[in-house]
């Protein structure tokens, strides 16, 4: 933020700097990182900054769409965990996240650079030609000479400031005794630069600036789009790590002492307040509650925790403090264990050998032996060193591999636009090639194939009495089936009756008094009513038995049309949660999916992902939580949909922007054709190759056949791609 300028009186400068008493100390802001998954569009963003900024002490506050993330700056002593319930009563989830272990994402500024090497090479290519067409047009003698020259001065710092990205790949490789597509290419540009200045000096006819820059342009270009394809992908490793609490309440003799995580020991007692993540891993000391696991295990209703009971780091408290015994901390707790598992999956997904770098392996050794045979031919031919260079440069910027670097790029963007339009972002570079190659397809259950929210599914055998009752007990919980009724109750038009006496019992429900009587409303064994198979909380008005409120986890939209379309496709899909075995069981027979896995630990799912890979199988993996992370980066290519985490969202090499699952199986189709276009790109550039080469050989490719057998087979390849759309 700029500072407006006022008015001053002219003073001396060492007025100016004394000061006139003593300086006050001026308080440094705090700067806040929240992650919200569940923000889609400009009025979330809205909602957010209005919410934010409307509390006390904080200074601003922006949200990334993209990153699905707020920045605040704030007053020194407001926290994260401050802000949190504000933006969840108001209707947007958010988690805390570490900015330390963040580090800053420097995609932008390699966009930007990119840009502006190609607006470098554009610009200078376009000027070098206009000067080329003089001398093609017959300019002669000091005139030619002339415009080599200010084409030479063109050319030259453009060349090294544009093909940067080239000349840093190449080296890059040839460090380490390899070649890539790059290593042909700065060969191609550093020789037609020297014999281009070669041909200068001597008043030569022909010079390959202008190839030089076009050449140099194209690839940019090519360069660009590829970045294009990826520059939201960000580490899921990192994430993880940033979703882990970074402070926390430690008790010491009796006094609450808040503390970096990174500062607690095993045996400390941690106080975790409802609302708040769990720290560390370790058994509950003190205190009853209700947890949220699903991010964690996929699990869909809370489990009920007293003295005695394991908790992991990454879990939420519901309802009640509790006290927390540390059993594991820093590097050992559960969720450090997963950001392992996340980052060794990366690592190894990351050795997937693209089609593009298969073609340079074999092209760029072609290449160079073409031009040291045409090199070594026309001198022991001619004895003429000047004509042997010039004939190899040519054969080198004729043969280089323009068509092939837009190959790749060009099918790969006009396919993400397709899918795009469907809802889908593609975000790795290879993605699409490796979801051409899927016969597998996993998914996860809550989140992924059901919404993850609890729905009433009968409100209407309740009386509108004992209705007003539920929603004034509701109302005064956290627990998702209380949001659920609360939501069921506001939609049928209902208002909260007069419940006095209002309190919770963590782990339990909530109690209350309704004209001069206890209501209850919560657990079954609390109310003494029999638990069935089903998910239910019960409501006991004092006036007969308990009765349950029945809830059901919805499908997504197009969950069943996608499953359908994949088994139809010929794909086997498998079924993998963490969820219960019943609710597992119900709904993978509504899906007919044969095939179903239950209470799956997130190391169950990426070693089962794992195991599948070991027989051959190439597995898409479909899934939204925490405990999702590690099958989704190991898996062969993966989908999360946008209201995933972001540690999952992050994993995955496709997001799924909208709710509806259906577009699932067209991708698949989609990036089957990708592939098809790709090869028939390699096959033109191949064809021009062939034709290309033996004119280079010969000595008929002047540079204004290169210019323009470079343009046209990076227009066909271009022009092929677009079928795709």
């Amino acid at each position: 933020m700029t500072a407006q300028m006022r008015p001053s009186m002219a003073v001396c400068p060492g007025c100016v700097a004394a000061p006139e008493g003593p300086v006050e100390a001026v308080p440094q802001e705090a700067r806040l990182a929240l992650s919200l998954p569940q923000i889609h569009c400009q009025a979330c963003i809205s909602g957010v900054e209005r919410v934010l900024n409307a509390q006390p002490g904080v200074q601003s506050a922006r949200v990334n769409l993209t990153l699905k993330r707020a920045m605040i700056e704030a007053d020194p002593d407001l926290k994260a965990t401050d802000l949190i319930p504000v933006l969840e009563a108001n209707g947007f989830e958010a988690h805390e996240l570490d900015l330390a272990a963040l580090s800053d994402t420097n995609s932008d500024r390699q966009g930007r650079e990119l840009l502006m090497r190609l607006a470098v090479a554009f610009f200078a290519s376009m000027n070098v030609m206009l000067l080329s067409i003089s001398v093609w047009s017959g300019a002669s003698d000091a005139t030619r000479d002339m415009f080599h020259w200010i084409s030479a001065a063109i050319a030259f710092p453009a060349v090294i400031f544009a093909g940067q990205p080239f000349f840093k790949s190449a080296w890059t490789a040839l460090r380490v005794g390899r070649l890539n597509m790059d290593v042909p290419i700065v060969l191609a540009l550093v020789l037609a630069l020297v014999t281009s200045l070669w041909e200068t000096m001597l008043s030569g006819k022909h010079a390959y600036f202008d190839a030089a820059l076009t050449l140099t342009f194209f690839l940019l270009a090519g360069r660009y789009l590829d970045f294009r394809t990826r520059a939201v992908a960000r580490s899921a490793a990192e994430e993880l790590a940033a979703l882990e609490v970074p402070r926390a309440i430690r008790l010491e003799a009796g006094q609450e002492v808040e503390v970096a995580v990174s500062d607690l020991r095993i045996g400390d007692l941690i106080l975790v307040r409802p609302g708040g993540r769990m720290p560390i891993d370790g058994e509950v000391a003190k205190g009853q509650s209700e947890l949220d696991r699903s991010l964690l295990t996929g699990e869909t209703l809370p489990i009920f925790a007293e003295a005695g009971h394991q908790v992991s780091a990454g879990e939420v408290n519901l309802t009640g403090p509790l006290v927390i015994r540390a059993e594991a901390v820093g590097e050992d707790t559960s969720l450090h264990r997963m950001t392992d598992l996340v980052a060794i999956a990366e690592s190894g997904r990351s050795r997937y050998t693209s089609l593009a770098d298969s073609a340079a392996k074999l092209y760029a050794p072609g290449v160079h032996i073409l031009s040291a045979l045409a090199f070594l031919g026309w001198y022991l031919y001619t004895f003429d060193i000047r004509m042997a260079l010039n004939i190899a440069a040519a054969v080198l910027i004729i043969t280089c591999p323009c068509a092939l670097g837009l190959a790749v790029p060009a099918v790969t963007t006009a396919a993400s636009g397709r899918l795009f339009k469907r809802g889908m972002l593609i975000k790795h570079a290879t993605a699409l090639e490796r979801l051409a190659e899927v016969d597998t397809v996993v998914f996860d259950k809550t989140g992924t194939l059901t919404t993850g929210t609890p729905q009433l599914e009968n409100l209407e055998d309740f009386t509108r009495r004992d209705l007003e009752i539920a929603f004034a007990l509701a109302e005064g919980s956290a627990h998702p089936l209380s949001k659920a009724l609360c939501a069921a109750a506001r939609e049928a038009g209902l208002q909260p009756a007069e419940v006095t006496d209002l309190r919770e019992h963590p782990g339990f429900g909530t109690e209350g008094r309704y004209k001069g009587r206890t209501v209850r409303l919560g657990r079954a064994s609390w109310l003494g009513a029999k638990q069935g198979s089903q998910t239910a909380a019960w409501l006991e008005t004092g006036t007969g038995e308990a009765q349950a409120f029945y809830f059901a986890d919805n499908l997504r939209p197009g969950a069943a049309e996608a499953v359908a379309a994949l088994h139809d496709a010929g794909k086997e899909v498998l079924l993998i949660s963490g969820d219960a075995m019943g609710a597992v069981e119900e709904l993978a027979a509504r899906l007919e999916i044969r095939k179903w896995v239950a209470e799956a630990l997130p190391e169950d799912k990426s070693q089962r992902i794992a195991r599948l890979a070991e027989e051959g199988r190439k597995v898409l993996m479909v899934g939204d939580g925490l405990n999702d992370t590690a099958a989704l980066a190991s898996a062969h290519v993966s989908i999360s949909p946008a209201s995933a985490l972001d540690a999952a969202r992050v994993a995955s090499d496709i997001v799924l922007l909208g709710q509806d699952l259906s577009p699932i199986a067209e991708a698949c189709t989609v990036a089957q054709k990708a592939i098809k276009r790709i090869r028939e790109n390699f096959r033109i550039a191949t064809l021009y190759n062939v034709i290309a080469v033996p004119l280079a050989i010969a000595g008929l490719a002047t540079p204004l056949i290169a210019a323009l057998a470079m343009s046209t087979s990076s227009i066909t390849v271009s022009l092929n791609a677009l079928r795709l759309r």
